[in-house]
């Protein structure tokens, strides 16, 4: 049991990298078409999906600590923390 619980941490950890990295590069991707002088309508729409990202990471991540907890005997898995930290919010 106690593999599984590293299992899910070491998951958890690699969520919230991969969803804090994925609206990162979206923004870099932005940067380099507005330096070329290119469809502004495509940064706009890249910085906003960005955003949108960033948002919907925040709350996957919440349910997915969530869910960890759960799976780990913590039935008031209900938390209060602040998940925008992880998201450079």
């Amino acid at each position: 049991m106690h593999d599984e619980d590293n299992i899910l941490d070491e998951l958890l950890d690699e969520i919230r990298d991969l969803l804090n990295e994925y609206p990162k590069a979206l923004e870099r991707r932005a940067t380099i078409i507005e330096a070329t002088g290119k469809d502004p309508e495509l940064v706009h729409k890249l910085i906003m999906a960005a955003q949108t990202m960033r948002d919907s990471g925040n709350l996957y991540l919440s349910w997915a600590k969530h869910y960890a907890a759960l799976a780990v005997g913590n039935s008031d898995a209900s938390t209060d923390e602040d998940e925008t930290e992880d998201f450079d919010v």
